[in-house]
């Protein structure tokens, strides 16, 4: 079954200005996908999708081939369903078809290659969609709170009868750690949620996914300490 690697990462980020470039632990962000793509058997090649040239070049010193994104797919605002889609059709014309499509976003460098293996093997006959996740921090149902239409007062997103934790049902948090679906499910429907999900748990810190800049020194701190298994 024929697998096809791919990281989107576009210039314009906000967050964290630069991040996908920007050094962690001794490389450059994107570097870390890379890496991990690169020890996982299955993946044949790896693309990154980038609306930026120094992301280019980046991805490709590191060994990826790049995918020239338009700048209407590279906006705040832009669906990433969009530039999966520009992505696949790339692919499929100018190196051919494959069987398997593999997200694995740059914000997500404390994966490793096990994380991806296991994603890769719950695509089953079953299965429309792979997605990571760890155990939720705060839940929905006891601890999570939204604020009323006046934006005054705050209220409970969940179960107002549920008085201790222990009584809240399980939720997960969702993960960039890695996203595995077949390229016709992209191209035919228009979200993860149209099909059948399954999810694979990874450990928090390895689920840790940079958004900001705390989340960045939080990533650092870990892999300089030597505190996850890379």
């Amino acid at each position: 079954m024929r697998t096809f690697g791919f990281v989107f990462a576009r210039g314009g980020s906000k967050g964290v200005p630069g991040k996908n470039i920007r050094d962690l632990a001794g490389k450059p962000l994107l570097a870390h996908a890379l890496h991990v793509a690169s020890q996982v058997a299955e993946i044949e090649r790896v693309f990154v999708s980038t609306d930026s040239s120094d992301i280019a070049a980046v991805a490709e010193r590191f060994g990826a081939s790049v995918i020239l994104r338009p700048t209407e797919l590279a906006q705040d605002d832009s669906p990433e369903w969009l530039a999966w889609r520009h992505a696949i059709n790339w692919v499929k014309t100018e190196v051919g078809d494959f069987q398997r499509f593999v997200s694995l976003p740059a914000t997500a460098p404390l994966r490793i290659p096990e994380d991806v293996i296991q994603c890769l093997n719950a695509l089953d006959a079953d299965t429309d969609v792979v997605i990571t996740m760890t155990p939720a921090q705060r839940s929905p149902w006891f601890n999570m709170v939204k604020e009323d239409e006046f934006g005054e007062l705050s209220r409970l997103i969940g179960d107002h009868k549920i008085s201790r934790r222990q009584d809240a049902p399980v939720g997960y948090d969702l993960t960039t750690v890695a996203y595995v679906l077949r390229p016709n499910f992209i191209l035919e429907k228009n979200r993860i949620w149209d099909g059948k999900v399954r999810g694979v748990l990874v450990p928090q810190e390895r689920g840790i996914d940079i958004d900001t800049e705390v989340d960045f020194l939080i990533a650092d701190f870990l892999m300089q300490n030597r505190l996850v298994e890379k």
